[in-house]
């Protein structure tokens, strides 16, 4: 069929503004944050503003056998919005309406283009928690979250987001609409599908709905900093404090390279000696004496392992501070370059192995590889420095990429923790999962996308 037909009937059915062809605009939209996964020329982009406008896209491009990319703000890190050549990537954050907030169920409807922070802002305003807090959730939307299953600094306590999902309307490969899950706090009906299709990456269907559950307001966090003079010091606090039973609702590690970035960033010293090798920041939300003795518990199990500085304030604003150092790291690094980082997720026990073995692979391509990470469920973050300008870099970079990699899986861990697959981690989850995995796979996509017209190749390829 002429595609120039599509992109006609796309205008019929959605207004000429929702449709967009200029190449200088659909550039914009063709790629997500991670330079490492290629991206094509899509033929359109398309901004239904409703559910309705998705299943008429898909429906035109069933029709049309062209491939769909649905896409968020584009904040990923994977590669899984990235465009292929001759596809319509479908924006979805027009679909922007939080529709119901239900505080006697403590639960919430929301479309795919609401932006993660002003949900978490809305629903405060009942009282109410939305967990599920990635990096960038001042502008990365909820669907894009539902899409990855992503994460956050709160997941040690609270999980990722799809413990928070209930249920989803879905738009399938002809354009209908499932409706899967429930509002209730149990429920076993049937196949758990709406846990299918969170972390899906748009490879089985568009998202158009969520139902998410909601946590009470927690109480204003205490927060704890322990600077170690060694990352096994560092490793062993983390094991002891899953071995004991705490569950702070954040603890987070940064490694020397990091802890120093963040400091010369901020132009502050965080108060620890010139040897820090690792640094822990913990967070207790539990609120008056409940908090207090966890940090104290948390403090004295620092103390027990080496730490040279082990400290607790119930302050909010110097909390804030402390944990400041954590969130500028990205931004910090570029300081010396452009970053590219990874995402894996190793045993609690091993997190000080895997920082170890990003030290070696940093002296083996010569260049910064910075590590932060939750501590509390294993994710970490290594990220790797290089000149924007230089190919040479760059090629050791994806070297350094890979190489973190296969450290993770060698510690019994996992290749990604909350960014996904996306289309630079695809041989890897093969290798993760092995050959029955891939085949089981490939089996649910070809139930329900058997033109493979969803996301194709994003994750793993038919």
């Amino acid at each position: 069929m002429n595609n120039h037909g599509l992109v006609t009937r796309l205008r019929e059915q959605l207004g000429d503004a929702a449709v967009l062809t200029d190449t200088d605009v659909t550039d914009a939209y063709s790629r997500d944050m991670m330079p490492l996964a290629a991206s094509g020329k899509p033929l359109a982009v398309v901004l239904p503003s409703d559910v309705e406008g998705v299943q008429a896209v898909v429906k035109a491009c069933a029709e049309f056998e062209v491939p769909i990319v649905p896409r968020g703000a584009g904040s990923g890190l994977s590669g899984a919005a990235n465009a292929i050549d001759g596809c319509v990537v479908l924006v979805l954050t027009k679909l922007d309406q939080i529709v119901e907030i239900d505080e006697g169920n403590r639960l919430a409807v929301v479309q795919p283009g609401v932006v993660n922070l002003d949900f978490r802002n809305a629903v405060e305003k009942h009282g109410l928690f939305y967990p599920p807090d990635p990096s960038s959730y001042d502008w990365c939307t909820i669907g894009g979250n539902l899409s990855t299953n992503a994460g956050g600094l709160c997941c040690v306590k609270y999980g990722v987001t799809t413990d928070s999902v209930l249920g989803l309307e879905v738009v399938l490969a002809d354009g209908s609409l499932l409706k899967t899950g429930r509002r209730t706090v149990k429920g076993v009906a049937g196949y758990d599908l709406a846990r299918l299709f969170v972390g899906s990456e748009g490879t089985l269907g568009v998202i158009t709905q969520a139902t998410v559950a909601l946590k009470p307001l927690p109480q204003l966090p205490s927060t704890l900093v322990a600077a170690f003079n060694s990352t096994e010091a560092a490793g062993e606090a983390v094991a002891r404090v899953v071995r004991e039973g705490l569950v702070p609702s954040l603890m987070e590690i940064m490694d020397a390279t990091s802890i120093k970035a963040a400091e010369a960033y901020l132009k502050t010293d965080l108060g620890t000696s010139s040897d820090c090798k690792a640094l822990l920041l913990a967070q207790s939300d539990s609120g008056g004496e409940v908090a207090r003795k966890e940090l104290a518990v948390l403090e004295q199990i620092c103390v027990d392992c080496g730490a040279d500085l082990a400290y607790a304030t119930e302050d909010l604003e110097e909390g804030k501070m402390l944990l400041q150092a954590r969130r500028v790291v990205l931004t910090a690094l570029e300081m010396y370059g452009v970053w590219l980082t990874d995402d894996v997720c190793v045993p609690r026990t091993r997190i000080a192995e895997l920082i170890a073995g990003c030290e070696r692979i940093s002296e083996e391509v010569g260049l910064r590889i910075a590590v932060v990470g939750h501590a509390g469920d294993g994710n970490m973050h290594p990220t790797i420095v290089y000149a924007p300008d230089s190919e040479d870099e760059f090629a050791r970079a994806r070297v350094a990429f890979d190489a973190i990699l296969d450290v993770a899986l060698s510690l019994g861990g996992t290749v990604t923790g909350e960014h996904g697959i996306g289309r630079i981690k695809r041989e890897w989850l093969a290798k993760e999962i092995g050959e029955v995995g891939i085949a089981v796979h490939r089996q649910i996509k070809q139930a329900l996308d058997p033109k493979n017209l969803f996301n194709p190749g994003s994750m793993f390829s038919l």
